[in-house]
């Protein structure tokens, strides 16, 4: 039985269950997160009809109670309101985190007790209980080199099993169970690396890998994290979403590893938060509405709160590159004291104009070419069209991704010919950039292949292939099932926006999380039919490989092909390189 199972044999905690309140499990926190940059345990409170200022005296007034009867006199606690309730956290020691889910746990026990006026637990016996599982958990050994980590200035990671001090070249590991003493360890060989956080609604993977490309160019052996794998050189160490503090782990105790380049998703951010707090340069690449209604962020902005964490990670003078043509990611940063490097598409863009005055560092595009401000002078990196992402500048945001990357990169001090050179040899391909805008060549079509899944990268990409000349246009759209109807209207509007000559829909036979087959198709074929479209203008498949192997057959020279692919992606892509 393990450490759980045996706490919830001995304490039985009770939370509100009344109909206007709500509470999810706890979870813990291994790392800076939505809230702050503290490790514990969180719980969301969704309530209507409560007083969101009542709830929270009642935490402060019980986190207070409880962690000074554990003797975490050390620890603190704090909150956030959200749109129809409130997060909830305490802090523990690393070694106490499940202990601190139970903390938690007993103090919500008592602030409901008091909301639904009803009977508490004993409160002596529930402590007991908590200190119980605290004893079991503790892990003396871990908290000797959490200290001994910080006195050194060198970042430790820690996870269920193992216990890392160091970062990539410069780290070593040990199992959890079998930890040394801080003074059997030879310091001087572990060390940290460069590290980078990126993270953004859209964009994220493909500033990733630029960010890794430019590093390479650099003559570094550096590795990424993203949603599709993580890698350390050439070599690949597993494929999956590795976008949380896992694969981050990971990455960072690869001892081959010169520099880091993390992609880190919302989901992460908000379950565990993120694996370090030692690094280097992180960037924000824009912030839309996407993934909204879990762990208390229901809104865009509330959705900038959870993305601007990346800068609790960073080590005094860390840079945080932000984009300024973004009204969300700009509003936001007005709650952060981070040293800024704010990048943009235009030289006269305010927040731009104001760094270069005030002497800040920043980047933009001034005359065609991709510039960097380094707080005295301007140099010019490349042009725009020289950067083969951007497709001769029709793909904007592939540019502000562009410039994304050059800040991080210079941020960690690479030289500037190694992001000119970085940002020149990464090809929008199958190769570098899998399915970010793949060009294929078809009869005489062009095919582009994208995993664009909201409405912003859609228009982003739609934006971007309207410019380019075609006798006839062709789509190919799908959703997830767990996408609201609107949601599905509102993608499929945007879509539209390319002026396809011939819609497809496909079916997502996997991704039908609740709805029946057909469901979502014809949610599409509705909204094309109120946007003038034709029926004879719409097919339907059922799968994407039927659906690319329907647009290929229709296909002739001068047409165009928007793929917007969201599963079944690499035998798509077989399909088209054969």
């Amino acid at each position: 039985m393990d450490r759980i199972e045996e706490l919830e044999t001995a304490l039985t905690i009770e939370s509100a269950t009344a109909d206007h309140i709500h509470v999810d499990d706890a979870r813990r926190l291994t790392g800076p997160g939505l809230l702050w940059d503290r490790p514990g345990a969180v719980m969301d409170v969704f309530f209507t009809d409560v007083d969101a200022t009542k709830v929270i005296a009642l935490w402060e007034k019980h986190a207070c109670r409880v962690l000074d009867a554990l003797g975490w006199q050390e620890q603190d606690f704090t909150h956030r309101v959200f749109t129809g309730g409130v997060n909830l956290a305490i802090s523990a020691p690393m070694d106490q985190l499940y202990s601190a889910i139970f903390a938690a746990q007993t103090v919500w026990h008592f602030c409901a007790a008091e909301l639904l006026a009803s009977k508490p637990g004993e409160f002596d016996q529930m402590v007991a209980d908590v200190k119980g599982v605290m004893e079991k958990e503790a892990n003396p050994a871990l908290i000797a080199l959490i200290a001994a980590a910080e006195a050194h200035g060198v970042d430790i990671l820690c996870d269920d099993d193992d216990v890392s001090i160091g970062q990539g070249t410069g780290s070593q590991i040990w199992s959890v169970d079998a930890l040394p003493a801080p003074d059997e360890l030879d310091w001087s060989a572990l060390h940290d690396i460069p590290v980078a956080f990126i993270t953004g609604t859209n964009g994220k993977t493909t500033t990733t890998r630029l960010l890794e490309a430019i590093a390479r160019a650099s003559g570094k052996v550096a590795g990424l994290t993203s949603t599709e794998f993580v890698r350390v050189g050439d070599d690949t160490l597993d494929r999956g979403d590795y976008s949380g503090p896992g694969g981050g782990r990971m990455l960072l105790r690869d001892n081959r590893l010169e520099f880091a380049c993390l992609e880190v998703a919302r989901g992460g951010i908000l379950r565990r938060g993120l694996p370090t707090r030692a690094a280097t340069a992180a960037a924000v690449t824009n912030v839309a509405n996407d993934h909204l209604g879990q762990y208390g962020v229901n809104t865009v902005p509330e959705l900038a709160q959870a993305k601007f964490a990346v800068h609790r990670t960073l080590v005094e003078g860390g840079v945080l590159a932000l984009n300024a043509d973004d009204a969300y990611v700009r509003a936001e940063a007005e709650n952060t004291s981070a040293n800024i490097w704010w990048f943009s598409l235009d030289a006269q863009n305010d927040l731009i104009r104001q760094a270069r005055d005030a002497g800040n560092c920043c980047a933009y595009v001034q005359h065609g070419d991709i510039v960097f401000f380094d707080g005295a002078a301007e140099q010019i990196a490349i042009a725009v069209t020289n950067v083969p992402l951007t497709m001769g500048g029709a793909a904007k945001y592939n540019t502000q991704n562009a410039l994304a990357a050059m800040c991080l990169a210079l941020a960690l001090h690479l030289p500037l010919q190694a992001a000119r050179d970085g940002l020149a040899g990464f090809k929008p391909d199958a190769k570098d950039n899998p399915g970010r805008c793949n060009e294929f060549r078809y009869n005489g079509a062009r095919v582009f292949v994208d995993f664009a899944h909201n409405p912003h990268s859609i228009s982003a990409v739609c934006d971007a292939l309207s410019s380019l000349p075609a006798k006839r246009r062709f789509i190919m759209l799908s959703h997830a099932g767990d996408r609201s109807d609107q949601d599905i209207r509102d993608v499929t509007s945007t879509a539209l926006n390319f002026q396809p000559d011939v819609v497809v829909a496909t079916e997502l036979e996997g991704y039908l999380r609740g709805r029946e087959l057909g469901e979502i198709s014809d949610l599409i074929e509705r909204s094309a039919l109120e946007h003038g479209y034709d029926a004879e203008q719409i097919l339907r498949a059922t799968s994407p490989t039927q659906a690319v192997s329907m647009t290929l057959e229709k296909l002739e020279p001068g047409d165009i092909a928007l793929l917007l692919v969201l599963s079944d992606r690499d035998a798509v892509l077989a399909m088209l390189d054969r």
